[in-house]
């Protein structure tokens, strides 16, 4: 009997599958194939690849730490720059006949030693926290990262005498620091405390900054923008500094919560901030000795100052999560 021939309608193509046999795909489903970017589901080399940033940002927005911490950190920073948009009254307006009520109508937290109002006063308080956390944060960041980038970067001397002075700051205790350096100084702004922060803070940023361009320096891209010419200024710029620097952000993230406590701290023991400064430091430790009798006093700084640190420390650790490829 004679072999029938096969037929195959218009509308299909055959694929050979691994068992020998034929399967019939329709005509649409190859051309789909053919056209879809690397695959089916279009996640094929042509696909375009995101940066390192993009990626974060992409993790950062669907991280509930992230979202939670930076509306908490931007209502602090309105209120530091705006407190009368939720406090009308004046931190320094006092009334002794006041002094240690609990709370009353128009004064939700109550009244200090002095008869203040605490609310205002713990409004107003974000003012200079806020202020010298940031402050500190930026200075510290700005010189640890070119200290420590040049070390990385050139290496030899430069970078065995940094790594010595950087040896003797870790020596120093911060809190003893403190004590000894500002106590001999009697200014009241924020600008001595800064100083202090920025001098004893940035060894730990300059070493971060140190190892991300030490091995940043290292890749290929780096290597072979060197052997085409190109000008140290341009590799550290162009090359090397965009890829490095994101272990110096997630650090200063971090740290910022941990300056604003320090300076909380420092005011605590009398030689931060100083009245008539309006700070969650002073505040706590002038309710520190009515503690039993007016702990209303000492309770709404402390947790405005805990909330705040702990904001700090959340955003830190979501754009960790974000930036470090281990962890993806």
């Amino acid at each position: 009997m004679p072999e029938m021939p096969e037929h195959h309608d218009e509308g299909s193509a055959i694929a050979s599958t691994g068992a020998g046999g034929a399967t019939d795909l329709a005509m649409s489903e190859a051309e789909t194939l053919e056209k879809a970017p690397g695959g089916p589901d279009g996640t094929g080399p042509d696909r375009k690849a995101r940066s390192l940033w993009s990626d974060a940002w992409h993790d950062l927005r669907r991280n509930p730490i992230f979202i939670i911490s930076g509306l908490i950190i931007l209502f602090l920073v309105v209120i530091a720059i705006w407190p009368q948009l939720i406090a009308s009254g004046n931190p320094l307006d006092c009334d002794l006949s006041k002094a240690q009520e609990g709370s009353q109508p128009g004064h939700p937290f109550g009244f200090n030693g002095q008869g203040c109002d605490v609310y205002t006063r713990t409004v107003y308080g974000a003012r200079a926290s806020i202020q010298v956390g940031v402050l500190a944060t930026l200075g510290v960041t700005l010189l640890g990262s070119v200290l420590g980038g040049l070390a990385g970067f050139y290496g030899g001397a430069w970078d065995g005498f940094l790594s010595r002075i950087t040896d003797i700051f870790f020596a120093i205790p911060v809190v003893l620091g403190g004590l000894v350096l500002l106590s001999v100084v009697s200014n009241n702004s924020v600008w001595p405390v800064i100083g202090f922060m920025v001098l004893l803070g940035w060894p730990q940023i300059s070493r971060i900054a140190r190892g991300s361009v030490i091995t940043a320096k290292q890749n290929d891209y780096v290597q072979a923008a060197r052997a085409l010419g190109a000008s140290n200024s341009r590799m550290l710029l162009r090359h090397i500094t965009p890829n490095a620097v994101a272990p110096v952000i997630v650090v200063a993230t971090i740290a910022l919560g941990t300056y604003i406590s320090l300076e909380a701290t420092l005011s605590f023991l009398g030689v931060g901030l100083k009245p008539p400064t309006v700070s969650w430091g002073i505040d706590i430790s002038s309710a520190s000795q009515y503690i039993r009798n007016a702990p209303h006093m000492l309770l709404w700084p402390a947790g405005a100052l805990a909330v705040t640190v702990l904001a700090f420390i959340m955003l830190g650790d979501a754009v960790r999560d974000a930036l470090d490829p281990k962890l993806r």
